[in-house]
């Protein structure tokens, strides 16, 4: 295989877990978005934005997310304050055991059993880094498995040449003459 083939499958596996991770994101911000409006939590607009935007933060993103609302809960009173932290908890739970699974199942053909374990296996092998690369690196993983399964549809159709047998009959030449349209001349 050519090293180009190489990059372009790379490429494309990696593409496609960026446009999943970006799913990621704004499911979590619109859950963040609901819950604190819910609660009433003054400026859920913009912790809900910050929230989609630190979720591209492995480990810490989702942290971070929860100190500005925390903040400003604790003004409107301590019961919305911890309020916000269930809500935390449960966003938390959603977004790791079922819509980043899901997500990426769809995007990038990781079973999802296989993007709830290798990142449990990859950190304790390569501690925070094996974390972080354990999503793309799944993704990469996978378009290589369709590739030699022969599943992968990202290269160009083959097409059979002019007077070989395919299914239902043969390919005719362009310039050939069937005999069942007459040539104009």
């Amino acid at each position: 295989m050519q090293v180009s083939r190489h990059i372009h499958l790379t490429g494309t596996a990696l593409k496609q877990w960026f446009i999943g991770q970006c799913y990621d994101s704004a499911c979590v911000g619109l859950l963040w978005y609901a819950g604190l409006t819910f609660l009433q939590v003054p400026f859920a607009i913009f912790w809900a934005l910050l929230a989609m935007l630190f979720q591209f933060i492995p480990h810490f993103g989702p942290v971070l997310s929860v100190i500005g609302p925390l903040i400003a809960a604790a003004f409107v009173g301590w019961e919305t304050a911890l309020y916000v932290l269930f809500l935390y908890g449960a966003i938390v739970v959603i977004d790791g055991l079922l819509l980043q699974p899901l997500i990426m199942r769809r995007q990038t053909r990781v079973p999802v059993w296989a993007s709830l374990i290798v990142p449990i296996l990859l950190s304790l092998f390569f501690g925070f880094w094996g974390f972080v690369i354990a999503a793309p690196l799944l993704a990469v993983i996978f378009i290589y498995r369709a590739l030699g399964k022969g599943r992968d549809k990202s290269g160009p159709p083959q097409q059979t040449p002019p007077g070989q047998v395919i299914t239902g009959g043969r390919l005719i030449d362009p310039g050939e003459s069937t005999g069942h349209i007459p040539r104009p001349e």
